[in-house]
């Protein structure tokens, strides 16, 4: 035991020291160069990010599932939100924005080692701006992706997973499929260096985790009585109230992606209102095309679905884009989580494919079609820029589908499965697993 503390009281005087010793011109710069305007919006929108998970998403998911369910999906959230902030300071923000390779990050930031208030950091091939701020609100913003990323998930395999089975998939999961795509587009890796466009995550936060929550549902199977008995959500009114936290904290997912409180801050959030609120609208225009009344359920996914799909663009296309985005991406994600659901039979209980896989996806395919050369000064044309959307959208289909399969896999046989017991999924996983329940 004593020679374990000796080897890590070393390595934490040796990194720090062993970073300090690495930096470069290019990689430093001094207190005297941060904006505070580009800092308080950053950590502004930091905050925002993380209220999208908590509470928004968790009220979100809770109020769709059935009452004897409610805790134990809220707990999903606030577990991911635990879990991921300590394995993104021990490992994953090194790994996802270090310089390495054009696959992975390297290590000078283990357990954040070298970051002090007197430097920041500067990521020049996606985020210039970001030298403006300090390392720290940086990384702690990331974070929040990297949280909200790993929550999304949970919502297609609600009500049936192991606890200790979620929570060992969620650690493996952001390690080995939300790191290594977060730096192929945003750190230096190939996708970025490629000419991908995704301003704040339709590849790296929805398509990944979307498809990866898909694959959960397949792996684990349908809920006891699905497609035979009602499911419906117990309290529409918490899920609207969760829809509206996500809504406004959406605003720092976007516009915070800026990283600097600029003209492409400003525009990023015009696009954003506006492609939710007709992506809302047409959701419900869908609903009464099928012949249903319009439903909370249906706003509140509308406007989710828009948001979803103008996550890649907020920043390179304008307003008629964002409008277009919202309708295209709506009625997309209602025909994947009402139409093709069915016609395949999976479970995916909350529709995080449906809504984020499949939104994800058609909004990062039409940023390369709306997108404006004159918003975001590129020079791209529409073939070549289409071609890479589509390419790299693929890319994280297979990768965050190949890589989910076999981190589920590796988990059934540490937990000695992935579902609950039959008896306990129809009690109610609140009482059995975490002996709480709501009266």
């Amino acid at each position: 035991m004593k020679n374990i503390q000796r080897l890590f009281s070393a390595a934490f005087l040796i990194m720090p020291a062993a970073a300090m010793a690495a930096g470069t011109d290019d990689w430093w710069k001094p207190l005297s160069a941060i904006n505070s305007g580009d800092t308080a919006w950053v950590m502004t929108s930091a905050a925002l990010v993380l209220f999208m998970t908590l509470p928004g998403l968790a009220l979100f998911y809770g109020g769709m599932v059935r009452k004897k369910n409610l805790l134990s999906t809220m707990m999903h959230s606030f577990s991911a939100a635990a879990l991921v902030s300590v394995l993104w300071m021990a490992i994953g923000y090194s790994l996802a924005f270090t310089p390495g390779n054009a696959f992975i990050g390297g290590l000078d930031r283990v357990f954040l080692s070298g970051m002090g208030l007197d430097l920041h950091k500067k990521i020049g091939t996606v985020s210039p701006n970001a030298g403006s701020i300090p390392e720290t609100v940086f990384m702690f913003f990331q974070m929040t992706f990297a949280i909200i990323s790993t929550a999304i998930i949970t919502g297609a395999f609600a009500e049936r997973m192991k606890y200790s089975a979620m929570m060992l998939f969620s650690g493996l999961w952001v390690l080995l499929v939300y790191v290594p795509t977060a730096h192929w587009v945003w750190g230096g890796g190939f996708m970025g260096e490629g000419g991908v466009l995704d301003y704040a995550g339709g590849t790296v936060v929805h398509i990944n985790a979307g498809v990866a929550g898909l694959v959960a549902a397949i792996v684990l199977g349908k809920r006891i009585g699905y497609g035979k008995e009602a499911m419906p959500p117990h309290n529409m009114a918490l899920t609207l109230m969760g829809a509206a936290m996500l809504w406004v904290g959406w605003f720092g997912f976007n516009a915070g992606s800026a990283v600097a409180a600029d003209a492409s801050a400003g525009m990023a959030m015009a696009v954003t209102q506006i492609a939710a609120a007709a992506a809302a609208l047409t959701w419900l225009a869908c609903e009464k095309i099928s012949g249903h009344r319009p439903s909370a359920l249906g706003l509140a996914s509308g406007a989710v679905a828009g948001l979803v799909g103008i996550t890649p663009a907020a920043g390179f296309v304008g307003p008629q884009g964002a409008l277009a985005i919202g309708v295209l991406t709506a009625a997309g994600a209602f025909w994947a989580s009402v139409i093709l659901k069915r016609k395949l039979g999976y479970d995916d209980s909350l529709d995080a494919f449906g809504i984020h896989g499949f939104g994800g996806l058609i909004g990062a395919i039409l940023t390369g079609i709306f997108f404006s050369n004159q918003i975001f000064g590129g020079d791209a044309t529409v073939g070549a820029q289409l071609f890479t959307q589509v390419k790299d959208a693929l890319t994280t289909v297979v990768y965050s589908g190949v890589a989910t399969f076999v981190i589920l896999k590796a988990v059934s046989a540490i937990c000695g499965g992935l579902r609950v017991e039959k008896d306990v999924e129809r009690e109610g996983l609140d009482l059995n697993v975490h002996g709480e329940r709501v009266e």
